[in-house]
């Protein structure tokens, strides 16, 4: 059987594959089954930060494969906690981390920080969490209830309660009552269609909810890790949220999931814990991929590189008004509003047919999260693909 075959036969269809197989790749670039090569503007979906094939990430983790790929949490792990140095000390926050496996694990333990938080002797005082509509928190059946999208709470009730969905921003405060202890926003929405907050409201936000002693947690699943420019897009916006999420870039590929919390004494043994969590090889992979990003950006070539894609990805934008109505997102964390979903879908098609590889994102929006690494050679030829796979449109 050929892989088509066997994952129709053996893998549950919860995903709606494009006909492609990836076997090897380079930075921006990848190479499917028949040797067609493409140029990757989404990175695994703003996983693959420092790129596919990273010299520096592959002897990282194969050096330490030949020693120790896991042992369990009740033990000190020395790459584990250097990870965690080197996240709290990036982000300027006085913080302590809890590592987990996935974006959808990182926010079930901000809840659970929250909900305890809104403890008192024991009895639940608090226990509600704002999040807002057009979000998306995770696939665990608490992170899909905290999603603010009712076509994804269909099947899988009943849920946990004490969720609240806010329109905006500016509904936030008046859905604040006595039982509620959270807030929990993404500062760009990223499968809601590369939304950005609007920087003054999200900062009136943050000191309102210091003020009423409600927590502030920033789902940084795919804005973090120098995605939009800074470390954290917590840091783009000047805030300092109580508890951060962070998965996806953070790992370069291998499947990590973070929290951050400046609540540092909230947990005792055994409130919280994860059998793979910030094991060995993942949290080698933290450690490289942070030494890797904060050269780059260190040595300006992040900022270069940002600008050169958004400079290309403008240009794009302008030269074909009939089929983009806006431009939106933050650095590398980019979208095009596209004018229906049928030209939509047409444009990724052709798009992978040209050898550029985008994505789609809510509110017919052409997502592009690139690796952080890109080059100007890569950014061209991509933008000439993606120039190609229009011009019948």
């Amino acid at each position: 059987m050929n892989t088509q075959e066997l994952d129709k036969k053996y893998v549950l269809p919860t995903y709606a594959r494009a006909n492609v197989e990836f076997v090897s790749g380079k930075n921006a670039r990848l190479v499917d089954a028949n040797g067609k090569n493409y140029i990757d503007f989404t990175s695994g979906i703003a996983v693959c930060s420092v790129g596919h094939g990273n010299e520096r990430l592959t002897h990282a983790l194969c050096e330490q494969a030949k020693n120790l790929i896991h042992m369990s949490n009740l033990y000190y792990n020395a790459s584990q906690a250097k990870a965690a140095q080197k996240l709290v000390e990036a982000s300027g926050y006085d913080m302590k981390c809890f590592f987990g496996n996935s974006g959808a694990e990182a926010n079930e333990g901000a809840i659970k920080i929250a909900r305890k938080y809104g403890e008192k002797d024991g009895e639940i005082k608090r226990y509600k969490i704002i999040t807002l509509n057009h979000s998306f928190h995770g696939r665990t059946i608490t992170t899909v209830k905290a999603t603010g999208q009712a076509s994804m709470h269909n099947y899988f009730g009943p849920f946990p309660d004490g969720f609240v969905y806010a329109n905006d921003i500016d509904e936030i405060e008046s859905l604040i009552d006595g039982h509620t202890v959270a807030v929990m926003i993404e500062l760009v929405q990223g499968e809601g269609g590369v939304q950005p907050q609007d920087k003054q409201k999200v900062q009136d936000l943050a000191k309102m909810l210091k003020q009423r002693d409600v927590l502030l947690i920033i789902d940084e699943v795919q804005t973090g890790v120098y995605r939009t420019g800074k470390f954290l897009a917590s840091n783009f916006y000047e805030i300092e949220p109580d508890v951060i999420t962070l998965a996806k870039g953070v790992g370069g590929g291998v499947p990590v999931g973070v929290v951050m919390t400046s609540k540092k004494d909230i947990f005792n043994a055994g409130d919280h814990g994860s059998t793979f969590g910030g094991n060995y090889l993942s949290s080698t992979a933290i450690c490289e991929v942070m030494d890797i990003l904060n050269e780059h950006d260190a040595s300006g070539e992040l900022e270069i590189n940002m600008l050169m894609f958004d400079k290309a990805l403008e240009k794009f934008y302008q030269a074909n008004p009939t089929l983009f109505t806006q431009k939106v997102g933050i650095g590398m964390m980019a979208g095009l509003r596209v004018k229906d979903a049928q030209t939509l879908t047409q444009i990724i098609n052709n798009a992978r047919e040209s050898g550029v590889m985008v994505l789609k994102a809510g509110r017919n929006t052409l997502r592009f999260l690139p690796p952080l690494t890109i080059t100007k050679e890569e950014i061209d030829e991509g933008f000439k693909a993606l120039n190609h796979a229009v011009a019948s449109l």
